[in-house]
């Protein structure tokens, strides 16, 4: 037969009071950073460097000074980065690149899509 006095004592009750230490907010919600990937645009001798400006500046919305300094850059080290963030994200920015074609002005000469490629960043 359980005690009931006990039960009734206020030490009983304090006994059973659970104590939980507070958690950080910021522990609770901090999350984990996803690796950077690059996108590089490679040097391509037929498209002209107009069309590859223009494409920059579209996918992008470089202005033209940053759009000719990176279509320079894979002209001369035969590649450069055009931008870096997310798998996903470097992905449609491929992706976009490469849906803008050819340049229609050098069709004749056999012209195809900018190259580009994804590289995770160190």
């Amino acid at each position: 037969m359980p005690n009931t006095e006990i039960e009734d004592a206020p030490e009983a009750a304090e006994a059973e009071t659970i104590v939980r230490p507070k958690r950080d907010v910021r522990e609770r919600t901090k999350r984990k950073r996803q690796p950077s990937y690059a996108v590089l645009l490679h040097n391509d001798d037929v498209n002209g460097f107009e069309f590859v400006v223009g494409v920059l500046q579209k996918v992008f919305g470089y202005d033209v000074a940053k759009s000719f300094e990176l279509t320079t850059t894979a002209h001369v080290k035969g590649h450069s980065i055009v931008w870096s963030g997310t798998l996903e994200l470097a992905e449609l920015k491929a992706d976009q690149i490469r849906s803008c074609g050819a340049d229609p002005n050098q069709g004749s000469n056999g012209a195809l899509p900018l190259r580009v490629s994804i590289e995770p960043q160190e």
